[in-house]
């Protein structure tokens, strides 16, 4: 298969190793890494033998495919300009500012026959993509995602930062329109939203409460999936899945034995995996995996529990 010619716009701390992954594989050619910072760039292309850029326009006629890791306010224009020279765009969460910024890049992808993709790194993660069958119709849903401070991606609140891998992997599992929300949180050392809760409840009835911290002591990625005569826990942090049903045997009398059933798996390089998919979607002519229509819905779910808790 031949290889398609890539690069990557923005190459700071998440960009850098989008870099890394597109030069390693083999059905890709990194022409160039872009970011406005000269020294990134440079730094960065000497690492993979590739071009140095600052501006991301002198990449049009020249490449296939891009990621998009500069910072989310930037996110629109610089996938509306490459969209419209032809260039399939993968572009790093949340998909843009606004859902209106969504809504045109997404048109104007379909009307260019061309491919979006939405960074949701954790749909990508190893503990994930085993769920397979297992998962059923699920009935209420508990997440949290905590993490100590960093100040890498303070440009944007909690929700838009942490809790949107979540709310994405959620509606992508229950499937049904959002019916209500109800949202709180705080500042604690930025001058927006750092610890958010969300209760978020579907047309079909299942309930999901989200939780998500920038300011914890700990890290914490987990979900847990309550459905019927079974409880499915992911551990996305440490890769490990764990199935709790009902057995045949009785604990008590009139009630069922609980069976437990556990796996656990190596790092799969979720950002490799993910980058692969891209481009095996582009040279497959199949749909992204996170098309731009999730990405754009995980932003407007974002965007009210923002708005709840007046942070937008």
């Amino acid at each position: 298969m031949n290889k398609l010619n890539t690069a990557v716009i923005g190459v700071g701390y998440l960009g850098k190793f989008h870099a890394q992954k597109y030069a390693s594989l083999p059905n890709s050619n990194l022409v160039a890494v872009v970011d406005a910072n000269p020294e990134n760039s440079q730094a960065i292309s000497r690492e993979h033998g590739c071009e140095a850029l600052t501006d991301y326009r002198e990449l049009f006629g020249r490449v296939d495919a891009v990621s998009i890791a500069a910072p989310t306010v930037y996110h629109y224009q610089i996938a509306k300009d490459c969209l419209e020279h032809g260039i399939h765009v993968l572009i790093e969460k949340p998909i843009t500012v606004t859902v209106a910024e969504a809504d045109e890049l997404i048109e104007l992808a379909r009307a260019r026959g061309l491919l979006i993709q939405v960074g949701h790194l954790e749909r990508f993660n190893a503990a994930l993509l085993a769920l397979g069958d297992r998962l059923g119709a699920p009935k209420f849903i508990e997440s949290h995602r905590l993490a100590p401070f960093n100040p890498r991606a303070n440009d944007v609140n909690v929700v838009l930062d942490l809790m949107i891998h979540d709310i994405d992997i959620i509606q992508n599992m229950v499937g049904a329109p959002v019916k209500t929300i109800a949202a709180s949180g705080t500042k604690v050392l930025t001058h927006s939203t750092d610890i958010a809760n969300a209760r978020i409840e579907f047309e079909n009835g299942c309930v999901a409460n989200v939780t998500a911290s920038r300011v914890s002591l700990k890290t914490e990625r987990k979900m847990r999936i309550f459905q019927e005569e079974s409880c499915i826990t992911i551990d996305f942090q440490n890769r490990a899945l764990k199935l709790y049903s009902k057995g045949e045997k009785e604990m008590f009398p009139g009630i069922p034995e609980i069976e437990s059933e556990e796996s656990l798996f190596d790092n799969n390089d979720a950002l490799k995996v993910e980058i692969i998919a891209f481009l095996e979607s582009i040279q497959q002519g199949k749909p992204t995996q996170v098309t731009g229509e999730d990405g754009r819905r995980a932003l407007a779910t974002a965007q009210e529990i923002s708005r709840l808790m007046q942070d937008l």
